[in-house]
C-alpha cells in the first residue's frame, strides 16, 4: 500500500510572490488586534480579577437580566451573568467579599438561596472562588511567563542561527500572540489560566515550526552560494512543506474536534490553540522569512573570514589578478 502524500514530490510554489500581500495582511491583523485590546480589552476570568464563579443549571430558560438584578440586590457588587452551553446553563461571576473564606461561603449560600427560592428545580453545578491578592499574583506571573518564553526563544535562535533569524522569530511570535489576544478581545471570550497555557503551547509549536524552516534555509544558504534569497526561501519552504502540512493538519483536525465536540470547560483553551496553530503556520512561512528579506540576508551573509579570503583568492586567480606574494 502506497503511503498517503498530501504534498506531491518536487513541489515548486512561489510563496514569496505573495510576500507584499502577506505584509499588508499581517499589519492589518496586528493593528486590528491592538485596537480591539485598547477598545474592548480582555474579559479576564476570576483567575486574574478575583471573585467567585457559580455555575447553575436551571430547569427552564430564564431571563438573564432578572437574575442579574436579584444577584446584585444582595449587595456584593456588580455581577456578570452569562449563558454558556445551552439556554439553561448560566455562569454567575461576582466579586469576593474580601479574603475571608467564611464571608465567601456566606455569599455563596445567599446566592444559592436566591436561586432555589426563585427558580425551583435548579442545581448549582460548581463554585469557584479566587481572592483579589491571589488573582493579581496569577496575572503577573502569567504575563511574565509569556514574556520570558518569547525572550528565551529569541535568544535561543540567535545563538542557534544568527541574530536576523532571532529577530524574525521574535516578531513572528509577537504577531501570533497579538492576533490571538485580539481575537479574545473581539469575541470577549473569558481569558483565564487555561488561555495562558494555550498561548505558551502556541509559542512552543510556532517555535518548532520556524526552526524547521530556518534550519533548511541555513543549509541552503551554504549549499547554493549563488542563489538569490527569494528563490532560496521558496525552495526551503517547499522542501519542508510536507512536514508543515502534515503536522498542522493533524493538530487542526484534533483541535477542531475539541472545539465543536469537547466540553465547555476547555472551549477557550481549544479555540486559542486552533487559532494559534493556523496563525503560527502562516507566520512561519511568510512573516519570519519576510524579515530575512528585509535584513538582506543572502548566501554571503554568514561566511567566515577564512571563507571570504579563500573566495577572494579564487576570484583573483580566475581573473588573472594573481598576488605574487601568495606564490611559492
Amino acid at each position: 500500500m502506497r503511503p498517503l502524500k498530501l504534498v506531491p514530490d518536487n513541489v515548486n510554489i512561489d510563496w514569496m510572490r505573495w510576500r507584499h500581500v502577506a505584509t499588508f495582511f499581517t499589519l492589518a491583523m496586528v493593528i486590528a488586534s491592538i485596537a480591539m485590546l485598547g477598545i474592548r480589552g480582555l474579559n479576564f476570568g476570576i483567575d486574574f480579577v478575583g471573585g467567585q464563579n457559580i455555575r447553575v443549571t436551571f430547569a427552564q430558560p430564564i431571563e438573564i437580566d432578572t437574575l442579574r438584578e436579584r444577584v446584585d440586590a444582595l449587595g456584593y457588587g456588580e455581577s456578570t451573568v452569562q449563558q454558556f452551553g445551552s439556554a439553561q446553563e448560566v455562569s454567575i461571576r461576582m466579586p469576593v467579599p474580601g479574603d475571608d473564606k467564611d464571608a465567601t461561603a456566606r455569599a455563596t449560600a445567599r446566592v444559592r438561596e436566591v436561586i432555589s427560592k426563585n427558580y425551583p428545580g435548579s442545581q448549582v453545578a460548581s463554585v469557584e472562588a479566587v481572592s483579589g491578592k491571589v488573582s493579581g499574583e496569577l496575572f503577573q506571573k502569567g504575563a511574565m511567563a509569556l514574556g520570558f518564553a518569547m525572550l528565551a526563544v529569541a535568544i535561543y535562535i540567535w545563538f542557534r542561527f544568527e541574530w536576523q533569524f532571532g529577530v524574525g522569530a521574535l516578531l513572528a511570535l509577537a504577531q501570533d500572540m497579538l492576533v490571538t489576544l485580539g481575537f479574545f478581545a473581539a469575541t470577549q471570550l473569558e481569558f483565564n489560566l487555561n488561555t495562558v497555557a494555550a498561548l505558551l503551547t502556541i509559542i512552543g509549536y510556532s517555535l518548532n515550526d520556524k526552526i524547521v524552516i530556518f534550519d533548511r534555509v541555513r543549509e541552503n544558504l551554504r549549499k547554493y552560494r549563488k542563489m538569490e534569497i527569494v528563490p532560496l526561501l521558496n525552495l526551503s519552504i517547499n522542501e519542508t512543506l510536507a512536514r508543515t502540512v502534515m503536522t498542522s493538519l493533524t493538530l487542526i483536525t484534533a483541535l477542531a474536534a475539541l472545539v465543536f465536540l469537547g466540553p465547555d470547560v476547555i472551549f477557550g483553551f481549544s479555540l486559542a490553540m486552533l487559532l494559534g496553530i493556523v496563525v503560527g503556520t502562516y507566520s512561519s512561512m511568510f512573516v519570519g522569512n519576510g524579515i530575512l528579506i528585509q535584513f538582506k540576508v543572502g548566501p554571503g551573509s554568514f561566511k567566515s573570514d577564512e571563507e571570504k579570503a579563500a573566495e577572494a583568492k579564487e576570484t583573483a586567480k580566475a581573473t588573472g589578478q594573481v598576488n605574487f606574494k601568495d606564490m611559492p
